[in-house]
């Protein structure tokens, strides 16, 4: 009697010791989101993962466009990824990312800023949803997309076989009754089933961290559901209902992950002792995989769900923190108008303003000026507008627009691909671009600077006037003052950056400024670096012969 009423005294114990350190990690939790709403992760992010989801998912080919790859380097994609990363879990993490890469339409836009505005105005939900999607917040979590995007593991041609051997094992203990030898006939069985047993291993891991994530995430789901306020916003709930139906499979497949003591790994060298004897785990886990390929659909809205709420809650913190944010009107015009736009990776950002009716952007500007950045800023902007309808902006007006960059070109060597080569491929593709009847943004740098002088302002010239056709907005930045009297006669509005020098220091206001350029600063800053004045002599005296 003391022996129980002592090992009952220990189970208690210990009841309240696990419960008191979870609700003490609860509290730390709680008091964490608290401290960092409205602040970018301090963390390392690991974007194989994080793109996992975009990269296989073939349903962002129904999306209005797709960010590609170039234009993700061209615009410091990832950088400006992580500034805007604000979520609990990895499946908001990768929703994220799909949803900064695919623009759907003006309609989903303004419903998703909506529901984010409710995360914005609700301390209360917003902790409450933080916390469940917490619990999806592991690297393991990033595996649940497998469900969704792998292709199937298809069904054995052996598996009537199993089934057999199933039949033997479970005849065989039923005949024992009538006579003990037929209990010999399991020593054969099983070592046949060892082998099947142990080679389908191989399958079981490969899912078996996305299938304790398919639990955790249903349960994460179950308890979103039952706030209202987030189902007023979501047509279609069934997914929970359908998933539920497998939930058993799942738990079976995924017990192993949960396996944490030596207690409890005993206990499973029991349960593994049966499930090969009668191909337990064999048999159920291409039942799982049947399940899983006919709920395909329902996993993948579970996925969107969590992803939705996660990715909006994220916004909000964006828009609670000290940065100037706008919401972007949108329009149907050839135009960009855009007040106090900045970039947001640049701490006190220079901000600007930026007027184009009817016309396209011509950026020329000293070295070092912040020509590439402003183009880039445009871009960004344009980006974030469209998918998470907020701008780093006084206010920004703009049409939707597809984006299509040329900034960040190298040569190739791999591909023997000379630097010149590559830029004329780049913006191949934007001419073939501009042939569609959607709205595009053509983002380029330094266009052509990879040939010689003529040529490079003849080709550029005729290459921007054709992109600046139809409904087309270009932004070009060009060190080329030649390309400033050509291109304005052919829609292009003038502007550029300039600097000053005082005691000998250059000092940039990084302000954009109507017309043309009409300073040069190469030379100036060769000089401020001392080169050799017969250096500075020569060019100045081929400068002024040449070129005045």
């Amino acid at each position: 009697m003391n022996l129980i009423l002592g090992l009952l005294f220990i189970l208690i114990v210990i009841f309240l010791i696990s419960n008191y350190n979870k609700k003490k990690r609860l509290a730390k939790l709680k008091k964490g989101f608290i401290e960092n709403w409205a602040k970018p992760k301090v963390e390392s992010f690991n974007f194989h993962s994080i793109g996992k989801y975009f990269y296989n998912n073939q349903h962002k080919n129904k999306a209005w466009f797709i960010i590609s790859d170039r234009t993700t380097t061209d615009l410091d994609f990832n950088a400006v990824y992580q500034f805007i990363d604000r979520t609990s879990s990895k499946i908001g993490q990768q929703y994220l990312y799909f949803k900064l890469r695919t623009i759907q339409t003006v309609e989903q836009v303004k419903k998703f800023s909506a529901f984010s505005n409710l995360f914005l105005n609700d301390n209360n939900l917003r902790l409450k949803c933080q916390m469940l999607l917490s619990n999806l917040n592991t690297d393991a979590s990033y595996d649940l997309e497998k469900l969704i995007n792998d292709k199937t593991i298809e069904k054995p041609k052996n598996i009537k076989w199993v089934y057999a051997l199933t039949l033997i094992a479970v005849l065989s203990i039923v005949l024992t009754f009538v006579h003990p030898l037929f209990l010999l006939t399991l020593i054969p069985v099983f070592s046949v089933n060892t082998v099947l047993h142990y080679k389908n291993k191989e399958n079981i891991t490969y899912y078996l961290d996305a299938v304790n994530q398919l639990n955790r995430s249903l349960m994460v789901s179950k308890e979103l559901a039952t706030q209202k306020e987030i189902i007023s916003y979501f047509n279609d709930l069934s997914f929970i209902k359908k998933i539920n139906a497998i939930h058993l499979k799942t738990k079976f497949i995924g017990f192993e992950k949960q396996i944490q003591s030596e207690f409890a790994a005993l206990f499973w060298l029991l349960i593994e002792l049966v499930k090969i004897q009668f191909n337990i785990e064999y048999i159920i886990f291409y039942s799982f995989i049947g399940s899983i390929t006919k709920e395909k659909d329902s996993i993948e809205n579970m996925f969107l769900f969590i992803g939705e709420i996660d990715t909006a809650i994220s916004t909000a913190s964006l828009k609670a923190s000290k940065n100037q944010f706008c919401t972007p009107n949108f329009t149907t015009k050839k135009q960009i108008e855009t007040k106090g736009i900045y970039h947001p990776l640049i701490e006190d950002c220079v901000d600007n303003d930026l007027i184009l009716n009817n016309k396209s952007l011509l950026l020329t500007g000293s070295n070092m000026s912040g020509k590439t950045t402003f183009i880039r800023t445009i871009a960004i902007n344009s980006i974030l507008a469209q998918t998470l309808n907020i701008c780093f902006a006084k206010t920004y007006t703009a049409p939707f627009l597809k984006v299509h960059t040329s900034i960040r070109i190298t040569d190739d060597l791999l591909e023997n691909t000379s630097y010149y080569l590559q830029e004329v491929l780049t913006i191949k593709e934007l001419i073939e671009a501009s042939k569609a009847e959607e709205n595009c943004l053509f983002v380029l740098d330094e266009i052509f600077k990879g040939t010689n002088t003529i040529e490079r302002i003849s080709g550029g010239k005729a290459i921007l006037s054709f992109l600046n056709q139809k409904n087309h907005m270009v932004l070009v930045s060009t060190h080329d003052i030649e390309l400033t009297e050509l291109l304005k006669k052919e829609n292009y509005e003038l502007f550029h950056f300039s600097e000053h020098i005082e005691n000998e220091e250059l000092f940039f206001d990084h302000k954009l400024k109507n017309g043309k350029l009409k300073t040069r600063n190469a030379l100036k800053i060769l000089e401020l670096y001392n080169y050799p004045s017969e250096i500075i002599s020569d060019a100045r005296k081929i400068e002024y012969t040449n070129f005045e």
